[in-house]
């Protein structure tokens, strides 16, 4: 398989990217990647893309170990959220890409300056057991005595989208810092990531859940006993941005990446892997609502990053980390 080529290549060096062929990092899940991949290459069969995907946190600790050592690989980074990507454009690591065809898109979903674009919306709400547990309207209606251990919540600490959630709702007032107060007065444990957060909800280990939409609207359509609700004050969305590397080996063929994603093809594949596009024209996928039934809370990532050791210092400090 292709990401296992680039994995090895990762961990035992690997020759600069030829011509036609970019180097991929992305926190994608392995399924989703290879179709990603496979798409793009079915359009620009004359493209090699040699790719590896690691959770977000995971990959920008390699990136750093090879900004280090002076030896930086990918061409293209396809991660979860912007505020590690906001970090990368500080620091000068990421190239602007004025031209990308962002016509017709949220501006919210892109960087103003062009360095990274978002390629899908996942929104963060609230799952729910449907057999032990009764839908809510708003953040609020969670922090019930009821809920008391009841509630699992990824830990900002762990995954990319919960600390986008993070910085989202901190300064939503309906929400704010009192709301994870009041998580951890319940004695909620922030810990791990979506996917045993929704196991937990679905076994019945937990009344609710705090993670993105697509995860739980593709299990309740295989039948597990959840349902997912968009609160009324909002969700917080990552967009698994895609960028450009300013060291870039192979800028042409990576903005050809990055054109496919952000375009009709890239945007009717992300509709078939189940997460809503981009386009406000696009119909959703099954169960999905529209973008204007929803209401979108974004991140200033260029603040988030300034702020974040603030943030998840705070954050710990609420938990007891």
């Amino acid at each position: 398989m292709r990401h296992t080529t680039a994995l090895v290549a990762l961990l035992c060096g690997a020759l600069p990217a030829s011509a036609g062929t970019i180097t991929l990092y992305t926190s994608q899940s392995p399924e989703i990647a290879q179709a990603t991949v496979d798409a793009f290459q079915a359009a620009h069969p004359d493209i090699t893309v040699e790719w590896t995907r690691n959770g977000t946190s995971q990959l920008m600790n390699v990136l750093a170990a090879e900004i280090e050592a002076g030896d930086v690989r990918p061409d293209v980074l396809l991660v979860a959220d912007t505020i590690n990507l906001g970090a990368l454009k500080r620091d000068g690591r990421l190239m602007a890409y004025a031209d990308a065809p962002v016509e017709g898109l949220d501006p919210a979903t892109y960087d103003a300056d062009k360095t990274f674009f978002g390629t899908k919306i996942m929104a963060t709400g609230i799952v729910y057991n449907t057999q032990n547990a009764e839908p809510v309207s708003t953040w609020a209606e969670l922090l019930t005595e009821e809920n008391r251990g009841q509630i699992a919540v990824p830990s900002p600490l762990y995954s990319g989208a919960a600390l986008n959630h993070l910085h989202s709702v901190i300064d939503v007032p309906s929400v704010g810092w009192e709301f994870y107060e009041g998580l951890n007065a319940l004695d909620i444990i922030p810990e791990g990531g979506n996917g045993p957060a929704l196991n937990a909800v679905a076994g019945g280990m937990a009344k609710y859940g705090i993670i993105v939409d697509a995860d739980s609207i593709r299990a309740k359509a295989a039948g597990s006993p959840v349902d997912f609700i968009y609160p009324e004050d909002g969700v917080s969305f990552i967009t698994e941005p895609v960028a450009i590397m300013s060291t870039a080996r192979n800028v042409e063929d990576a903005k050809t990446f990055v054109n496919f994603l952000l375009t009709e093809a890239g945007q009717e594949l992300v509709v078939q892997q189940g997460n809503l596009p981009l386009h406000p024209g696009m119909e959703p996928p099954a169960g999905f609502p529209l973008l204007s039934q929803i209401t979108l809370l974004p991140v200033d990532s260029d603040r988030a990053v300034e702020t974040d050791a603030e943030v998840r210092a705070k954050f710990t400090e609420i938990f007891g980390g």
